[in-house]
């Protein structure tokens, strides 16, 4: 009994605390998705609250982090350029319906359809991103970069860099915070790394007033709290179709991400997540975001990393991070914003050494070539694009491998029996990708006037097949001989007489 207190103690601590360095995190990520949309910093900061918080609460993977992303960012930007911030907003409430719907319908099954060489590319390509997103604090705002006049010009990568001992001070404070993160947990795990660093860089550079940015050069935190607001726009037809569109691709995104994260925390955590409970979860958070003035967000893969790295692991957690966050947002913004913006690159880039799957490199050699292929599509994807299409690629690509392999396993053995008929055994799966070669293994001129098709050992998988069967049966009808198709299903049988 005192054990078993003992660990509720130690969770409730290692939730706690992982929660605060998970907020601090949050801080500029959300205001740089704001940044990438078109929206205040504070619309971001308030997603990040709500959907942290309702997610934690009722979601369906205690531990998982949710929040604003750029992989939403980026597809609500054209919105707001297009028609306004309002515009965003009623998209918002839609997008949560959308996933509520899915969520009742049970869809997050689906999940399980993406096989594994995906999931390795969503999570190496993902670690890429994070890597790559925070180059952009290693260079001066406003001024062309290293790559400018190049066709990679105005990509993620083309950073004006830092010049002198601006760029060494932000370096040596990187490496500062990844040493800490590294050789702490070696002395004591009785505070996360991640936060002990952050506070030890954060002291060092204020108390030296060294010259290096803070999250405070970014854009003010401060602010009220999230207010209840009915998006201004036409409820009309027209509305409708404008927003539809955006919601689908927002929805379908954010629990794609949702869902392959929640599958990654279940790998590490060694626990199981519900995955359409949390489809309900993210679709009731993305509703109230938009009626309190939100961009929405779905589970934060990097921000997941840490808190589980940092010994989160339960509800409390989720919810202690959003209330972190809110009180950053309103009291605290004066000291969040002294936080050197190299402590949390520092956290990010070790999150990404630990996202990052490096045993992929040694197993893609041993693995078929068409799953190597399929590993490094999705990573690059993810990388050009945005995981959704990535996903879906990744998916597209391993269906036509497994249907090209498979229909290579059909196989037809003709024999002649004891009354004179000749006699085809069938064996392998009989659909679309194999029925040609399975309509080159008959003879209908040279068999004899009996035929007998066994079915006993293959399984007519769809239409492509009935209609090759269909197509077989009308030339044996032409030739003058006669057919019998034997050890058919029930259901093949009945979609035959129809």
């Amino acid at each position: 009994m005192f054990e078993f207190h003992l660990s509720k103690v130690a969770s409730f601590k290692n939730d706690l605390l992982s929660g605060l360095t998970v907020a601090l995190a949050l801080v500029p990520e959300a205001v740089a998705f704001a940044f990438v949309a078109g929206v205040h910093p504070l619309v971001g900061l308030y997603a990040a609250f709500i959907v942290g918080l309702i997610t934690a609460l009722i979601g369906g993977r205690p531990g998982m982090i949710s929040g604003a992303t750029g992989a939403l960012a980026v597809v609500m930007v054209s919105l707001v350029a297009d028609h306004g911030v309002e515009y965003l907003f009623i998209t918002v409430v839609l997008m949560g319906l959308l996933q509520i719907t899915a969520g009742v319908l049970k869809l997050g099954k689906f999940i399980r359809m993406v096989p594994y060489p995906v999931m390795l590319g969503f999570v190496n390509g993902l670690a890429i991103v994070i890597f790559l997103a925070q180059l952009g604090q290693f260079g001066e705002a406003g001024q062309a970069g290293w790559l400018h006049g190049t066709f990679m010009q105005d990509s993620i990568v083309d950073v004006a860099w830092l010049q002198g001992e601006q760029l060494y001070m932000l370096f040596g404070l990187v490496l500062l915070t990844m040493f800490i993160i590294h050789f702490l947990p070696r002395l004591t795990r009785a505070v996360p790394s991640s936060l002990a660093a952050i506070l030890v860089v954060t002291i060092l550079a204020v108390s030296l007033n060294l010259d290096t940015r803070s999250v405070g050069d970014i854009a003010s935190i401060a602010g009220g709290l999230p207010s209840f607001h009915l998006p201004q726009v036409p409820y009309t037809l027209e509305t409708l179709i404008i927003i539809l569109p955006y919601a689908i691709i927002l929805a379908a995104i954010g629990l794609i991400e949702s869902l392959l994260t929640l599958t990654l925390v279940d790998e590490i955590t060694g626990t199981r997540g519900r995955g359409n409970k949390e489809c309900v979860g993210q679709g009731v958070a993305n509703t109230v975001t938009g009626l309190f003035g939100g961009m929405g967000g779905c589970a934060m893969i990097g921000q997941s990393m840490i808190n589980v790295n940092s010994g989160g692991r339960g509800r409390l957690s989720g919810i202690s991070a959003a209330l972190f966050l809110l009180a950053f947002i309103l009291v605290a913004s004066p000291l969040i914003e002294q936080i050197p913006l190299a402590a949390l690159i520092g956290v990010m880039f070790i999150v990404v050494i630990g996202t990052f799957e490096w045993s992929s490199f040694r197993v893609i050699r041993k693995v078929p070539k068409s799953d190597a292929l399929v590993l490094v599509l999705v990573s690059a994807v993810t990388v050009a694009t945005d995981l959704a299409i990535a996903v879906v690629v990744g998916v597209i690509v391993s269906a036509l491998v497994f249907a090209w392999e498979h229909a290579k396993h059909i196989l037809v053995e003709a024999r002649e029996d004891h009354k004179g008929s000749t006699v085809y055994a069938v064996t392998g799966p009989l659909f679309f990708g194999s029925v040609t070669s399975f309509l080159e293994r008959f003879d209908p001129k040279q068999d004899n006037d009996d035929v007998i098709i066994d079915f006993a050992r293959s399984r007519v998988a769809d239409h492509s097949g009935l209609d090759a069967i269909d197509t077989l049966a009308e030339r044996y009808e032409n030739a003058g001989k006669t057919l019998h198709l034997v050890h058919l299903s029930q259901e093949c049988r009945t979609l035959l007489t129809i």
